[in-house]
């Protein structure tokens, strides 16, 4: 040791030990890392991880928020692009964003951040296929309806279309009677009455319509029904994630808006003035399309059909609200007490709902078993529980 005490210090030997500790720590800290990055990259590269993910970063809030905001810029982009604009064809609008949302989508696949899809044999393709040609009929329909039944975008012109939207709700509760024997409570059913009530009573001030638009609009309401339905199920059945199924039915989708645009659409989109300001205003719909599409999704597979209905008739009151509070507009004192009252009605079902996991979290709860005293004359007391 003297030796090496002469040829190194104590200083320098201490200074090399210390070295090797934080290179030690390094590589420690270097595996850890390593490991967590293979097993996040391992489970976003599984179904049943995937979902996890999406369900962890996800959640009702988060999802229902991201799909209200989107939804009333989705409102403002389809007024600029078929008012302003003058982009009067809605088939081909709806199929330019479903074609938008197809390209993305291939972006984040050659990008390998597209979610892996459940297992084919877990999941029909005819469940898909149905999923992908309702999605054509509720979307391509319902601008088509919005258009037919308004002389201008206003939300007071839209009276009939607003009663096919209220329409939905009960048409989900049937459906998914019929299709899955899902029951509802009746405190529900009256939350959900006075909701539906009560946006009536805020929004329709007229019943004005044309025949093909009221027709266009009744046939809408069956499949905006049936495709939430599908959606929510396979999300929660399935374990599909919103960006995966989304990949899987879009394709179908737009065979359908192919097909669907030359009975649907006036003549003359070909002769449309297709200069960079209108492209610009039509691919910044489309891409709200796009997150429109994707937060309606995630909002229904984190919470339920009839959910996702009254979050966007919340929407509805907090623009009749919103117009009264801010802008000094004046729907009336009737539509006012309307938006209070489905406001209110939508605070009930939003309590019910949070109450029903919890009461049966405790309904499958097993009993505790009382602590059973049994006397032993050799061995004293025993406590058996």
């Amino acid at each position: 040791m003297g030796f090496f005490d002469s040829l190194f210090g104590r200083d320098d030997r201490r200074q090399w030990h210390s070295f090797k500790r934080k290179d030690s720590d390094a590589g420690e800290a270097g595996r850890a890392l390593e490991e967590l990055r293979s097993s996040l990259h391992n489970e976003l590269r599984t179904s049943d991880g995937a979902k996890r993910q999406q369900q962890r970063f996800c959640g009702p809030v988060v999802a229902m928020t991201f799909n209200f905001m989107v939804s009333v810029g989705i409102i403002l982009g389809n007024k600029l692009v078929m008012g302003r604009v003058g982009f009067n064809f809605p088939i081909l609008l709806t199929l330019i964003h479903y074609a938008c949302a197809w390209i993305l989508l291939a972006i984040f696949r050659t990008l390998s951040l597209l979610p892996v899809a459940p297992p084919s044999k877990s999941t029909p393709f005819s469940s898909l296929f149905s999923l992908g040609a309702v999605m054509a009929f509720a979307s391509g329909l319902a601008n088509t309806s919005l258009k037919h039944n308004s002389s201008c975008m206003h939300m007071c012109s839209v009276g009939f279309y607003q009663m096919a939207k209220i329409a939905v709700t009960p048409t989900i509760v049937i459906v998914e009677f019929i299709l899955y024997t899902r029951k509802i409570s009746f405190q529900k059913v009256l939350a959900l009455l006075v909701v539906s009530v009560g946006v009536a009573v805020a929004t329709v001030t007229d019943l004005e319509f044309n025949i093909f638009g009221a027709c266009i609009a009744i046939a809408w309401i069956i499949p905006s029904a049936t495709n939430k339905i599908l959606w929510s199920n396979l999300q929660q059945q399935k374990n599909w994630t919103a960006l995966a199924l989304m990949w899987k039915t879009t394709p179908v989708t737009i065979f359908f808006l192919l097909a669907l645009m030359p009975w649907l659409d006036p003549p003359g989109a070909l002769l449309f003035k297709w200069n960079a300001q209108n492209a610009t205003f039509i691919f910044i719909s489309a891409f709200l399309g796009f997150l429109l599409q994707w937060s309606g999704a995630l909002a229904l597979g984190a919470t339920s059909a009839t959910s996702h209905v009254v979050l966007g008739q919340f929407k509805t009151c907090v623009i009749v609200l919103g117009g009264y509070l801010l802008f000094d507009s004046d729907p009336g004192i009737v539509s006012i007490c309307g938006a209070i009252a489905a406001l209110g009605g939508m605070s009930v079902y939003t309590v019910l709902n949070m109450k029903e996991p919890r009461e049966k979290a405790t309904i499958e709860q097993p009993p505790k078993l009382p602590s059973v005293k049994l006397k032993n004359a050799g061995e004293g007391n025993k406590d058996f529980s």
